[in-house]
């Protein structure tokens, strides 16, 4: 499982737990939503420090794997690249 999906179900499971907590509090249904979103999301900050991390970490992999193939694929367009399949010797000698 991806470590944005752990992260996102992990901060849903936060606000509905905070919500069942809030939900028997005597107040108005709008205010235990909304304390229950500045309430998961304090905790998230805290709980979710490493998922959020691990999920940072593969967004800059991932980042960088298109930059990369970006590069790659400008200098084949340019004629820079000799070899633009990586495969046998150049077809032009």
């Amino acid at each position: 499982m991806s470590a944005a999906v752990k992260y996102t179900l992990g901060r849903i499971g936060l606000f509905v737990a905070v919500l069942a907590a809030l939900w028997l509090v005597d107040m108005n249904v709008f205010l235990k939503l909304m304390l229950a979103l500045a309430f998961s999301a304090a905790l998230s900050f805290f709980l979710l420090r490493g998922w959020r991390d691990e999920m940072a970490g593969e967004m800059a992999d991932a980042a960088e794997r298109r930059r990369t193939e970006k590069e790659r694929l400008r200098s084949a367009l340019a004629g820079e690249d000799e070899n633009p399949a990586g495969e046998g010797p150049d077809p032009k000698r």
